[in-house]
């Protein structure tokens, strides 16, 4: 059974799972009544961070317009336009064995596509959750749901993986932005 986290909260991911190297990482949400006229468009990505919490290049950014790293190690597996049916809206896949040893940190991120021209924000989101699934038997290990505590943010920092003592670890963040993908972006030093 997945462990299910509380914002803050950070649990070893492969201490306990001896072996575990090929992950998915599922992101999902469903959107409120809305009626302003536009379809809302999520999209996650993937920031590779080194010790400094930054980019070591704008390469480090994973998303849809860059759906595979350049080692290998983090792939998106495509945007999804519109968040309909259950389930994973957008995943990314990770293979730990192949992240870069100046990576410190991989932060997993949700933005709402052109949220001020369409005035939508998480407020109007609900049931956004992240998790991590071992790709070899498809069992979910960790589940983190952000509940419902945005309303003006255009932006989520949703959680990270992250090296500690030659283990990866997760920490779900939670942490809402404004000023959607520029922002984050400018946050973890890509050039925007």
């Amino acid at each position: 059974m997945a462990v299910s986290l509380s914002k803050g909260q950070k649990v070893d991911l492969t201490k306990g799972n001896p072996g575990l190297s090929k992950i998915l990482v599922g992101l999902g949400w469903d959107t409120n009544k809305y009626d302003g006229g536009f379809d809302f468009d999520l999209d996650a990505a993937a920031f590779l961070l080194g010790a400094n919490g930054k980019v070591t290049s704008d390469e480090d950014f994973v998303f849809y317009n860059n759906l595979k790293h350049k080692s290998g190690s983090v792939e998106h597996l495509g945007d999804n336009l519109t968040g309909a049916g259950d389930g994973d809206d957008e995943e990314v896949k990770i293979d730990l064995s192949k992240v870069p040893a100046n990576i410190e940190k991989i932060d997993f991120t949700v933005t709402i596509h052109e949220a001020d021209t369409r005035k939508q924000n998480f407020g109007q989101v609900s049931n956004a959750f992240i998790r991590i699934v071992d790709e070899a038997n498809n069992k979910e290990l960790i589940r983190y749901d952000l509940g419902e505590d945005f309303s003006v943010e255009t932006a989520i920092i949703v959680g990270e993986l992250y090296r500690h003592s030659g283990e990866w670890k997760f920490n779900a963040i939670g942490s809402g932005f404004s000023g959607g993908l520029a922002a984050l972006g400018k946050n973890f030093g890509v050039n925007v």
